[in-house]
């Protein structure tokens, strides 16, 4: 049987499968009263369908720490109490149907205060309930103190909605990746320059999250390995590598971080990015193999076997399936059957199989 369908365990937490389903901004938070920023209906049905079709583990779409750290208005966020009840719906739904629930942190930095995506994800301003961005070269060391204390806040209130994984979104240029990169950070303090001070940033949200998160359940880093600029000769702009992100691994499994959730691209909009089936895999193997770093694989990995054979090889412990589980929720189920192994199946859907 593939390893897809085995349990994987980290720290006291068993997830009963491999397939997990990623965090995919759904733009559908509430966007007024008290709650806005909590989960609505569509977050319910969305995420459930995937549990119920078999997913491992459901990692809740970026949430915002603070207000000014959504990427858009009707992103999700867990900065007050208020928001709980609708994310304790939605944990207490997972955990039934068998999966576990995950969220990831995040602070979208100077890529924040933007429309929805098929809106174009223009950028709003304070009128269209936008905000003022900010990226690394425009916070103070106060600010900075802030938005470490706001993840930690965040995990906290994760814990009490119920969720057993939380995720730091270090990645995709939103603002942990804003500093790792040099690309956009130009600080000239200790939270810029060298690897050592772009690193800084990230330690401290780490640190600040582990600090406060259950010490028996995991947290993972969601990171982009690289930049997309020493991969293309003709570009002299320099940017995050993937050797980098094998010496920030070492550094992260050192501060208590389980897993990473290994990406690439996302801070410079017009990198050039050799897209193709599996064309993230290669550095997953590589943090797994010269680090030791259990790591989720993600990027077009789209067919059963293709799955079955990268965790076969060593590439990863875990496939993160973004946008072929939302085109085809019960793919765990399906990929069970097409290759031989046990999956649960919720029984009102017996009779389908």
């Amino acid at each position: 049987m593939s390893q897809l369908f085995e349990p994987y365990q980290l720290r006291s937490l068993t997830i009963p499968n491999r397939v997990w389903m990623p965090p995919m901004a759904q733009y559908s938070a509430a966007s007024e009263g008290p709650a806005t920023g909590a989960p609505t209906d569509w977050h319910v049905a969305h995420q459930g369908a995937r549990a119920a079709g078999g997913a491992g583990l459901i990692l809740t779409e970026g949430t915002g720490v603070s207000p000014t750290g959504r990427t858009t208005p009707y992103d999700l966020g867990i900065w007050t109490d208020a928001q709980l009840p609708a994310f304790q719906r939605i944990t207490g739904l997972i955990t039934s149907l068998g999966a576990v629930p995950g969220i990831q942190l995040s602070h979208s930095g100077s890529k924040g205060s933007t429309d929805r995506q098929w809106l174009g994800s223009k950028r709003l301003g304070p009128q269209q309930g936008g905000w003022q961005p900010v990226g690394p070269g425009e916070l103070t060391l106060a600010d900075i103190d802030r938005i470490v204390e706001e993840f930690a806040a965040a995990a906290r209130r994760a814990t009490a909605a119920g969720y057993r994984v939380v995720e730091l979104l270090a990645g995709h240029g939103y603002l942990i990746h804003q500093f790792l990169s040099p690309f956009s950070n130009h600080r000239m303090d200790s939270y810029g320059g060298s690897f050592e001070n772009r690193i800084r940033f990230a330690l401290r949200v780490v640190d600040a999250v582990r600090a406060v998160w259950p010490e028996d359940l995991p947290l993972f880093v969601r990171v982009s390995a690289t930049d997309w600029l020493t991969e293309n000769p003709s570009d002299d702009r320099e940017g995050w590598t993937v050797d980098d992100t094998v010496r920030l691994a070492k550094v992260l499994a050192d501060h208590g971080v389980d897993l990473l959730n290994i990406s690439s691209g996302g801070i410079v909009p017009d990198a050039k990015i050799a897209v193709g089936p599996g064309y993230q895999v290669p550095f997953a193997a590589r943090v797994k193999a010269e680090t030791g770093v259990p790591v989720a694989a993600v990027g077009m990995i789209t067919e059963p076997e293709q799955a079955a054979k990268i965790l076969a090889n060593c590439e990863a412990d875990a496939i993160l399936m973004g946008r072929e589980l939302l085109r085809h929720p019960t793919w765990p189920i399906d990929a069970a059957k097409a290759l031989g192994g046990q999956m649960r199946i919720p029984p009102q859907y017996h009779r389908a199989y």
